[in-house]
């Protein structure tokens, strides 16, 4: 799969700045795409970092170093917040690469082909261009706000589903589920009984994809890092979709919480999550 070429015709000067941005973000994710599939199988080392659960494996940092030598290569002022390498340059820049090399690595070590390159530009704190490359299904999502987002080439747009009985929803559970009670382990019961199902792949970049293209209504997670969703967050709003805090008010990155939604449901699955988070476990079950 080759990286698409920046759209010719009379685009806005702004436009044009974001198709080229995208368009490395998309260099980016396939060469990042490669690595994965070349690990695939062969890890020889696979080490917990410090919480359960939470692993790094050479292909995480190998598929890192690439994404990295072509970010700089082209943007050597970009700041860069990266998952496996730390932060290079001021997390308030202008320009702010957010960088998750191997999205579902837990996925990955166990071959469950379920994983995704996901690499995102926040442009002054917001969420603007994303790249998201899933290697194993060779789906490449990419968007830029204000200029649409597609799915191999092809234009995708959030769903229609209008009532949340109707919806299927995606969410995931936090490295640290096992120590909090904050771990969405009622929400996810409790949606689940009210919609068509909820699904949990293990990978919040292509959670996020997913609602994009309308294979999913709505997604809600907490305990999340700024590379698990930047570039997400922009395809879903390139997408049409709403992305906002659990409670409708505005996203924060770094705030690990996040619904997206087709925007039709927003408000209905807003207040559910409000509400079963105020009511005694379990109350719901037969009712």
């Amino acid at each position: 799969m080759n990286a698409p070429r920046s759209s010719v015709g009379a685009a806005s000067p702004l436009e044009h700045h974001l198709s080229t941005y995208l368009d490395v973000a998309t260099t980016a994710a396939l060469a990042a795409g490669e690595v994965l599939q070349a690990c695939w199988g062969k890890l020889e080392s696979i080490v917990e970092k410090g919480r359960p659960g939470d692993l790094v494996t050479e292909a995480d940092k190998q598929a890192e170093a690439v994404i990295l030598e072509i970010i700089r290569q082209h943007f050597p002022d970009h700041s860069i917040l990266a998952e496996e390498s730390g932060q290079f340059g001021d997390l308030d820049a202008e320009y702010l690469w957010a960088i998750d090399p191997l999205d579902g690595t837990t996925n990955y070590a166990h071959q469950y082909p379920f994983s995704a390159a996901s690499i995102g530009l926040l442009i002054n704190g917001v969420p603007t261009v994303g790249a998201i490359f899933d290697p194993f299904h060779k789906e490449l999502f990419r968007g830029a706000v204000g200029i649409g987002a597609t799915c191999n080439d092809q234009p995708i747009h959030v769903s229609i589903v209008d009532k949340l009985a109707q919806s299927l929803l995606v969410t995931g559970f936090a490295y640290d589920r096992r120590e909090t009670p904050d771990n969405n382990y009622q929400e996810f019961c409790y949606l689940t009984h009210i919609t068509q199902g909820v699904r949990r792949a293990g990978a919040a970049s292509i959670d996020l994809a997913y609602v994009a293209c309308g294979r999913l209504d709505g997604y809600w997670e907490r305990g999340l890092s700024p590379w698990d969703l930047a570039a997400g967050v922009a395809i879903v709003e390139a997408a049409g979709g709403t992305v906002t805090a659990y409670d409708c008010s505005p996203f924060d990155l770094r705030s690990g919480r996040i619904l997206a939604t087709n925007g039709q449901l927003h408000a209905e699955l807003s207040q559910e999550l409000l509400h079963v988070a105020q009511i005694e476990p379990w109350s719901w079950l037969n009712s």
